[in-house]
């Protein structure tokens, strides 16, 4: 019986740009018309010197591509008879699963709906949220450190690092804490973490399971409400008013072991909660048995008085998790946060990040720790809080003092933003829409709200406007660009 007739090569679509690696080109062309079937299992190849004069290339070239193609298995020679495309289809890679055969997996199902949204890209702008003065970030010293440290490293800090993170920056942060915010804790319950959104998913790997109510503000910070409920929490909003998280109406959330919550500086309404209701939560805490996580994120930026005690420095029980980031005092892509936690769960959150990436790049975390060291941390955070204070002020004197639909601009005592409430959902909408057109960045509040909430839609109403990402002159700009985009 006579051997079926070698399949045809196709040449055409092969197109070679010279001065642009020949020999790959061909290869990835040839490899490519393999995978996806157009170069079937069994086709023979013309030979090299053939296949140089059909392509208008030389035969060195035509020899490393096919060198390449035999090394990979894409095709074999057979003896006497030239050279062959390998059968590959059994094992030709399948096709990516499409995206609705993701969600067999519950977590993955979960995933869908609960990520983080795509921050802003570029330079920062007026008004844009959550953005310190970076701008002001004492650059030249840091890259001394930084240089100082790389020029010739300690061998003994080039191996795998502590999970906790660098002794010497929990060291340092928890003297910080101590005589900077009030907080007296051991250097030994700090975890440090890539900013402050890994020690929210790691307190919601450790602390939630699947079903579990998890309460928090609402409106709130809903990258916290995300990464619950990737865990499995059912979300319990807990309205805020002018004394921040209504404890009461917490009390009412039956089986609730967690909440999640902004107390120096409420995410995104900016009010402060009051010492009545800390130490009702405190109670609350106790009494179920609870876990409270206080994200301090922008609790250093006081413009009257000092910082505020944080509410884990009231807590005898050991049930508050305090989570800190130097994204707010530095700049948010140095990813540098830390947790101070009760002594019973600083190691089960050590070997649960130790997991997850084993520890923090070091030359970070050293250089942080001598930044600390020198005096030059301390110094930063009182330049960037003066800062912050005039950026505030220069946005409330150009601000319009009337605005058709807008409530009055609040008084603003601390953090990094302000929220002023705003009549309508329809009139949120149309003064974000020429804001944007203007070229000025603004959130609405009512994007900062649980999907579920029983207030209704006009009440969710509102714009948020960070005052710190820009110099004074560029927030008077934006302002007067406002007022002729929104006619006033």
């Amino acid at each position: 019986m006579k051997p079926s007739a070698p399949l045809s090569f196709d040449l055409s679509g092969i197109q070679l740009l010279a001065g642009r690696g020949l020999a790959r080109q061909l290869y990835q062309a040839l490899r490519e018309r393999i995978l996806d079937g157009r170069l079937a299992g069994g086709t023979r190849l013309p030979a090299s010197r053939e296949l140089a004069t059909l392509l208008g290339i030389s035969r060195n070239t035509v020899t490393r591509a096919l060198d390449q193609l035999y090394a990979e298995g894409y095709v074999a020679g057979r003896v006497g008879d030239g050279t062959y495309v390998a059968e590959l289809d059994a094992r030709r890679p399948a096709p990516p699963p499409s995206t609705s055969a993701l969600p067999c997996n519950p977590v993955l199902q979960r995933l869908q709906s609960h990520h983080l949204a795509v921050p802003p890209s570029g330079a920062p702008r007026a008004f844009r949220i959550g953005v310190p003065a970076f701008d002001l970030f004492p650059f030249d010293i840091w890259a001394r450190l930084h240089a100082r440290f790389w020029r010739k490293p300690a061998l003994a800090r080039l191996g795998y690092g502590d999970p906790a993170g660098d002794l010497e920056l929990r060291q340092l942060i928890a003297a910080y804490l101590r005589t900077g915010r009030g907080l007296d804790c051991d250097p030994q319950q700090i975890v440090i973490t890539c900013g402050a959104q890994q020690a929210i998913s790691l307190c919601a790997q450790l602390l939630v399971q699947a079903g579990d109510r998890v309460a928090l503000e609402n409106p709130g910070y809903r990258a916290a409400g995300h990464a619950f409920a990737l865990a499995g929490a059912q979300l319990q909003g807990v309205a805020v008013d002018d004394d921040g998280l209504q404890v009461a109406a917490l009390q009412r959330i039956d089986d609730c072991r967690l909440v999640y919550l902004t107390p120096s500086h409420q995410y995104p309404t900016g009010v402060t909660l009051s010492l009545a209701r800390r130490l009702e939560l405190l109670e609350w805490a106790k009494r179920e048995d609870a876990w409270i996580i206080e994200d301090d994120y922008d609790g250093e930026y006081r413009y009257s008085g000092t910082p505020l005690a944080p509410l884990a420095a009231l807590d005898r029980q050991q049930r508050v998790i305090y989570i800190g980031t130097f994204g707010k005092l530095a700049f948010p892509a140095l990813r540098l946060g830390y947790m101070v936690l009760p002594a019973a769960l600083a190691e089960p959150f050590a070997r649960c990040r130790a997991l997850d990436m084993r520890h923090s790049e070091v030359g970070t975390q050293v250089v942080m720790a001598e930044f600390i060291a020198a005096g030059h941390f301390r110094r930063h955070v009182r330049r960037m809080r003066q800062a912050a204070r005039a950026r505030r002020d220069a946005l409330l004197q150009a601000w319009p003092h009337t605005l058709p639909g807008c409530a009055p601009l609040p008084q603003v005592n601390a953090g990094l933003h302000l929220c002023v409430r705003v009549d309508s959902l329809m009139r949120e909408r149309e003064l974000l829409d020429a804001a944007h057109a203007a070229g000025v960045e603004m959130n609405g509040l009512s994007g900062y709200w649980l999907e579920d909430s029983p207030e209704p839609d006009d009440e969710r109403a509102g714009l948020v406007l960070g005052f710190a990402a820009v110099p004074e002159a560029q927030i008077v700009d934006a302002v007067a660009r406002l007022r002729q985009a929104w006619r006033v």
